[in-house]
């Protein structure tokens, strides 16, 4: 742009006009390598570049007072060409304003009259030829009377006349004897650079080691500081005091963006040379600091990012540190020197500007309207209240910032600097004001060009040094304050790039909360310098964005480095419904204690539920290389997996790096549902062991009887439907009823006759013989308990028997009753029918219909033998049917 082509295209012979914008990055700006009049570099076939100009002001008149130009002229046409000649032009015509002095900057010299000198080169007239010239005049010669600016040109022509190339510069002149009131200057030195490290202790390039050296770019500003005796103020970046300080200190890593290796790089002497020797060149300057790395303000502010500003400017501390003192002044400077209200407001907030000052570029303000360069100072008002501002000039600040390394741009911008410096005194010579100097904040002098402006300063007459401090002191002069224009916004660093840069905050953030003091691991720094005013313009977007995904993806790797390590496979097998699993938690960083929370987090509340651990192991703290694990307790319902998070949190509450998946698998149903496994498992044997052993004995109690299917002799009498009595039990027909109970012997007795037999009863019903007629106390055939004789089938009731046998005899006396005889049946009670009994349908196991009071004696005595004396009612067969 303007600052860097004003200079850089002498070799051409042209020199475009200053613009009122301030410049940003060259790479934004299509003319950097055209003339005024938009010509390319590459057509050109001359160069030309300036030597010196001799003296620097001139101060005497006459033809004694000889001024001499010096230069050279290079053929890169590519041809020969014949006739070359380069000349000198002036004009006696003096510059009356600022304006008019861009516009002869800008201009070819032959716009100018006067032609007093003259050289041929014939050696540049050869095809790549070459040739130095050196031309001479006096003030008298060209007519300088009085002080003031003059405007002065070599050109270079052909045979023909025609220009090759050219270029107009100033001569000042000062009779000696003139009386003005000298402007009092004050100069900014700015040591800041671009944005060396990812990571605190990883460095993206080491090209800070070559702008150290003596003769590289910083080492050149601080020698010109201290060689000189001219008075300024430094501006200092933080961050490139913690830059150099992290290579004086010790062995530093270099890895640029997406390299697998960085490169190990010894403890550098340059850098502990270089900060003793700007701890000795600026021990009697005064100093301010800008937030640390210099962020974009605007931009920041632009997307709701204030907050990090405030944490720029709550890092300045190690610009003390390493310089062993405190700034001892406050300055807020906003990137090129312009902001809108929003950002003034926010920093004068989060710098806690005070009573300091704003320093703030002549572009923000309208033109002057008294027709003249006013005082620096003003003032701008603020939500923290009307602050002063120290408004540098900006024409200035292009001159001094434009590319001096290329041949002959030295010599431009010094006579360039001399001349706006003293035609800016002329404008008004008899009234003091007061004048501010800032260089780019990134500026890359010559060391000789930057120890010449400074002298050039002092030893002016014109010109008179002085502090910014004393500056700002001044009275304020009211200017019109034009805001923050809208063209800026391009140069800012934009939406998508800050908006990632948030993201990796937020997750620095998180990650920083686990770290206890003393934190060695400070990523705020990092995150800052992802934001730096250094990363502006398009042609450093591909720097920034790999920048700061090296940041990013070193991020990731320490995150990863405080992880929870799962069971093998990511997965745990529980044998019941609840039960614990291991976890463990590692600090793999190496020179960091951390301090975490376990949070273990189920994705199926509703069949897996975690508990809690004790509260004094809530807290985990793990010094570097340490891990513990912890039993977490869950409790599952039902079969299956179920999937839980796993996630480390600050003390607290902040989650940070990524949740780590544990499937939780069971394969049991638990405690309760193995009792009632077990419990159903146990009564289906006991069912089957009971089914074995009832047949058994009624295989044993059919075996017992040789085939009978009663217990007792069979009564003799006439069949009739439905008697069914029992021998020797009850009437039969045609005799009287026999009351007297069968003997032991009679009852083990077999059948008194052949007669065939029916089904075996059931048992007969207390009281009865197997009829409907009720018997007396001592019948024996309806005994609870004994089945009844054999019967006819089809018995209208239970234990009836019909049989076609005929009566028996009658029981001869010896039957009578003994003392064992069992007592009446009525006073025993019935048993139930299905009391043991299933249905021939049902195959599972008996129902429980509840055993009947002679259950026990009748299952646990052997057939034959009853309990208390009597015939044992054993179940047959028949039983089964009842």
């Amino acid at each position: 742009m303007a600052a860097t082509t004003l200079l850089s295209c002498v070799v051409v012979g042209t020199a475009p006009t200053a613009m009122a914008v301030p410049a940003e990055p060259a790479a934004a700006d299509p003319a950097r390598d055209r003339g005024s009049a938009g010509q390319d570099r590459s057509k050109s076939q001359v160069t030309l570049a300036l030597g010196t100009v001799t003296p620097k002001t001139a101060e005497a008149t006459g033809a004694k007072s000889r001024i001499t130009v010096t230069g050279a002229v290079r053929n890169v046409s590519g041809q020969e060409l014949p006739g070359v000649t380069v000349r000198l032009r002036t004009s006696a015509q003096r510059m009356s304003s600022r304006t008019e002095l861009a516009q002869f900057a800008a201009g070819q010299p032959a716009r100018l009259g006067g032609a007093p000198a003259s050289r041929p080169l014939p050696q540049a007239g050869a095809a790549g030829g070459a040739a130095t010239f050196s031309l001479s005049t006096t003030t008298a010669a060209i007519g300088l009377r009085q002080f003031g600016v003059y405007p002065i040109g070599v050109e270079v022509v052909n045979q023909y006349g025609q220009a090759l190339a050219g270029v107009t510069t100033f001569v000042t002149f000062m009779p000696r004897g003139t009386q003005v009131k000298p402007l009092s200057v004050a100069w900014v030195w700015p040591l800041m650079s671009r944005q060396h490290r990812a990571a605190d202790d990883t460095f993206l390039d080491d090209r800070l080691a070559a702008e150290i050296a003596p003769q590289g770019r910083l080492g050149g500003l601080v020698g010109a500081a201290a060689s000189t005796r001219t008075p300024i103020t430094w501006s200092i970046d933080p961050a490139l005091m913690d830059d150099v300080q992290t290579m004086a200190s010790g062995a530093y890593t270099v890895k640029p963006p997406k390299s697998e290796r960085g490169t190990r790089k010894e403890k550098s002497p340059a850098a502990d040379a270089w900060l003793n020797a700007l701890r000795a060149a600026s021990k009697d300057d005064p100093y301010f600091t800008v937030p640390y790395a210099d962020p974009d303000a605007v931009a920041l502010v632009r997307h709701k990012m204030q907050n990090h500003l405030g944490i720029a400017y709550g890092n300045t501390g190690v610009a003390g540190q390493v310089l062993r003192r405190q700034p001892n002044t406050q300055v807020a400077w906003p990137p090129s020197g312009m902001a809108g209200p929003g950002t003034l407001d926010q920093m004068a907030k989060a710098g806690r500007l005070g009573n300091g000052t704003f320093l703030m570029s002549s572009a923000a303000f309208a033109d002057p309207a008294q027709g003249y360069t006013p005082s620096a100072t003003t003032s701008l008002p603020t939500s923290e209240g009307t602050k002063r501002a120290v408004v540098y000039d900006e024409t200035l600040n292009r001159i001094v910032s434009a590319d001096t390394r290329t041949p002959g741009s030295a010599v431009l911008a010094e006579q360039r600097f001399l001349a706006e410096t003293a035609m800016i005194s002329a404008e008004a010579p008899t009234l003091a004001r007061s004048l501010v100097v800032v260089p780019d904040r990134r500026w890359s002098p010559s060391p000789a060009f930057a120890k010449n402006l400074l002298s050039h300063t002092g030893g002016s007459a014109w010109m008179r040094t002085t502090d910014l401090a004393k500056v700002a002191a001044a009275a304020p002069q009211e200017r019109v304050y034009r805001g923050y224009p809208d063209s800026m916004e391009a140069y800012e660093l934009g939406e998508r790039y800050l908006r990632e840069v948030a993201r990796i905050s937020r997750s620095a953030a998180r990650f920083g909360s686990v770290m206890v003091e003393p934190i060695k691991m400070n990523y705020r720094r990092a995150v800052l310098r992802m934001e730096s005013t250094a990363w502006r313009g398009k042609s450093r977007y591909k720097q920034a964005v790999a920048a700061r995904e090296a940041l990013d993806d070193r991020l990731d790797a320490d995150m990863g480095r405080v992880a929870v390590i799962p069971p093998e496979k990511d997965r745990v097998s529980l044998a019941g419904g609840s039960g614990k699993f291991p976890v463990t938690i590692v600090n793999g960083l190496p020179d960091q204690t951390i301090e975490v929370r376990l949070e273990i987090v189920s994705e199926n509340t509703a069949r897996l539920q975690v508990g809690q651990v004790d509260d004094q192991e809530e807290l985990i703290r793990l010094g570097p290389g340490q891990k513990r694990s912890r039993w977490i307790p869950v409790q599952f319902a039902g079969n299956g997996s179920v999937q839980v998070q796993a996630r480390l949190k600050s003390s607290d509450g902040r989650t940070f790096g990524e949740a780590t998946y544990i499937k939780v698998r069971t394969t049991g149903y638990g405690q309760l549902a193995l009792l009632i496994t077990g419990g159903g498992l146990a009564v289906l044997f006991v069912g089957v062991g009971v089914r074995a052993i009832r047949a058994r004995r009624r295989r044993k109690a059919e075996a017992a009887g040789d085939g009978s299917t009663g217990m007792g002799p069979a009564a003799a009498g006439p069949a009739g439907a439905g008697s069914g009595a029992a021998a020797g039990a009850g009437p039969v027909a045609g005799g009287a009823p026999d009351f007297r109970p069968p003997t032991r012997a009679e009852a083990v007795r077999p059948p008194a006759g052949p007669g065939p037999v029916g089904p075996a009863g059931a048992p007969g019903a207390p009281g009865t013989n197997g009829s409907a007629q009720p018997m007396g106390p001592a019948g024996a055939a309806g005994a609870a308990g004994t089945p009844g004789a054999a019967g006819t089938p089809g018995s209208a009731w239970p234990g009836s028997v019909a049989t076609e046998s005929p009566a028996p005899a009658a029981p001869s006396a010896s039957a009578a009753p003994s003392a064992s005889a069992a007592p009446a049946e009525s006073a025993l009670p019935a048993e139930p029918a299905d009391s043991f009994g299933t249905s021939a349908a049902d195959p599972w196991p008996p129902r429980e219909a509840g055993p009947g009071p002679a259950a026990g004696p009748a299952a646990d005595a052997e057939p034959g033998a009853g309990a208390s004396g009597w015939p044992a009612a054993g179940r047959h067969r028949g039983g089964d049917q009842g």
